[in-house]
């Protein structure tokens, strides 16, 4: 038998990022003894029982799939010993005891959306390109008590074009994840790997990447064009930024920002005015330029070019954005 077939692995995961390093794993006939991931829960209007989208495709592919709601749960601990591992890989799921991490024989190791040890934390895709990074990577690591410090095992870079946004960076990485993540295994199976400890890697600033809140959404047409432009980039398609539109008897209008674009102009208008033909464009006035709204919604409709906006949307020249 391969050594590939006789190495022991427990997949640990639960979003869509995480369910294109499993299929690599399964294409690429790894021995995958259970799949680890978030319970059912109830989502939508109907509040109908939802699976994560892992365990959907774990089922898909047959294989073991099991749901702790507390990950120090004896059970499940006992269960998770029972599959005997000699590698757990995590990718996309929740903060790990040390009991469960260190289980394995080899240990845990995980995926990365980021170039550790920059942008440590929950959200390391949002806040790069918030922060108007250039570029960003994924980076497979070992497991150990501080969350995201570990040992660097392998990184491989991409480039954040000007017209990228958290979707299209996050579909990048979730590919170029998922095949760093299969090289780092086969690695590992070999032992052909060399670990980097974080702190002998040269950086001038590490930048954190904590959990996005409302409250970091909303827009402050305040800030520089290129701050404002970039936060929408960095949360579109979710969470998205959001601001509000002001009518002329101060009632207030929610909207999420989805596609902006900036136009620089030596204008003398208020910040937050808002300039439009009502017909095809609509911007915000903002230091030393403009913000071109392109797609939005307001709240309780769907998501919509700002064309169709203006259509609909009588006034919008009596608002201010607020």
């Amino acid at each position: 038998m391969s050594l590939k077939k006789e190495f022991r692995i427990v997949f640990m995961g639960t979003p869509e990022f995480a369910v294109e390093s499993l299929a690599v794993l399964i294409q690429n006939n790894y021995n995958i003894v259970g799949v680890v991931t978030s319970p059912d829960k109830p989502a939508g209007r109907g509040q109908k029982m939802s699976q994560s989208a892992v365990k959907s495709f774990a089922l898909q592919n047959n294989l073991l799939v099991l749901q702790p709601e507390k990950l120090k749960d004896e059970i499940f601990h006992e269960q998770l010993k029972q599959l005997n591992a000699d590698l757990q890989i995590i990718v996309a799921f929740r903060m790990l005891p040390q009991s469960i991490w260190s289980m394995p024989s080899l240990g845990s190791i995980n995926l990365h959306a980021s170039l550790l040890p920059n942008y440590r934390g929950a959200a390391p895709i949002n806040w790069a390109i918030i922060n108007g990074e250039v570029r960003t990577g994924v980076t497979t690591f070992f497991l150990k008590h501080e969350i995201d410090t570990g040992d660097i095992l392998f990184q491989e870079e991409t480039i954040i074009e000007p017209d990228d946004n958290a979707g299209s960076i996050h579909d990048k990485l979730m590919v170029q994840g998922a095949q760093l993540l299969s090289k780092t295994v086969d690695a590992i199976i070999n032992n052909n790997y060399f670990e980097v400890p974080q702190n002998q890697i040269k950086t001038i600033d590490i930048n954190h990447a904590p959990k996005i809140y409302k409250e970091n959404c909303k827009i402050d047409w305040h800030l520089q064009p290129h701050a404002i432009h970039n936060l929408v980039r960095g949360l579109s398609p979710y969470p998205s930024a959001w601001a509000n539109l002001m009518d002329e008897n101060g009632s207030l209008h929610p909207f999420k920002l989805f596609k902006t674009r900036i136009e620089e102009d030596n204008h003398q208008l208020d910040i937050g005015e808002i300039v439009s033909d009502e017909k095809t464009y609509l911007k915000v006035a903002v230091k030393e330029g403009f913000i071109c709204i392109e797609d939005l919604q307001i709240s309780g409709k769907r998501r919509i070019s700002i064309q169709e906006f203006l259509r609909g949307f009588k006034g919008t020249l009596k608002m201010k954005a607020v």
